[in-house]
């Protein structure tokens, strides 16, 4: 592969359409204040560098980023591009990775709002995320290992698995279908309303009025923690360790836990038929 070493970069297009390069220890930034510096790369290795300009890498087919920092002048870093490598790298431009496919992210630092819409096939581990609106209408994500913080997190995602995750988040998993999370905490008002085949497994849930609206809902072993007003509407098979602060018109299915604070069947604007018992009651 041809080599770029130590050079710094501004102007527009600075690596257009390079291939078979691998780019060390660069600086992309200057007064030329130069917009898409890695634009329609092919077969590229970018690794030690660090990028202050707009829209770095876009249109991009197999390419690597490792041990490298975006900066918050980066808006729009990664757009349009597949089969991408990140690794040990730090994000903070806003708009991060949108659609893309293929992606795969290992030991980052991910600070960006709008991070990953309209993606396909991402897998992250072992990094830490802070984005306002994550993954919106992307599809077929992995993510294990992860520290999330965040607002309107994963709606309208097909196909997603989280495991062994910290979720800090409100109104996470509205609209989503065919979600898992396991062995992971998921905090946050309001989760996953209007949500479809949402399974949890062995989930510790915190906050209030979670899980309403919802058609085929699974949850196995979880935890509920000032969960009020839950299940309302829902179609919903769970199984709860220890208590649910209230409970509200759920509408088919079984919900068996340790204790429950208030069951509710009032104003309820459709049938709702779902069995609400105590785990003593089945033993």
């Amino acid at each position: 592969m041809n080599l770029i070493e130590n050079k710094t970069f501004d102007s527009e297009r600075a690596l257009y359409n390079i291939r078979d390069t691998i780019v060390k220890d660069c600086t992309f930034a200057g007064p030329a204040d130069g917009e898409s510096v890695l634009k329609e790369t092919r077969n590229i290795i970018v690794d030690g560098c660090t990028f202050s300009l707009r829209y770095p890498v876009w249109h991009a087919r197999k390419y690597e980023l490792r041990n490298s920092r975006l900066d918050e002048k980066t808006r729009a870093p990664l757009w349009y591009s597949d089969g991408g490598n990140i690794e040990n790298t730090e994000i903070r431009g806003i708009k991060a990775l949108r659609e893309c496919n293929g992606t795969v992210i290992r030991k980052c630092m991910i600070d960006s709002s709008e991070f990953g819409w309209k993606t396909n096939n991402t897998c992250i581990s072992d990094s830490s995320i802070i984005s306002e609106y994550i993954f919106l209408d992307a599809k077929n994500i992995e993510l294990d290992h992860i520290g999330f913080k965040g607002k309107y997190s994963f709606q309208y995602v097909e196909n997603m698995v989280i495991r062994n995750s910290d979720l800090d988040t409100k109104d996470a998993f509205w609209h989503s279908k065919n979600v898992t999370v396991i062995d992971s905490v998921v905090k946050g008002e309001y989760l996953a309303w209007f949500s479809e085949g949402l399974t949890l497994v062995r989930c510790r849930i915190i906050g209030t009025q979670p899980l309403c609206y919802c058609r085929d809902l699974k949850l196995i072993d979880c935890e509920m923690e000032n969960c009020d007003l839950s299940f309302e509407y829902s179609d919903v098979e769970a199984e709860i360790k220890g208590n649910i602060d209230s409970v509200k018109n759920p509408r088919s299915g079984r919900i068996i836990a340790d204790s429950i604070g208030n069951v509710i069947y009032e104003d309820s604007i459709m049938e709702s038929r779902a069995e609400v018992v105590l785990r003593s009651q089945t033993e």
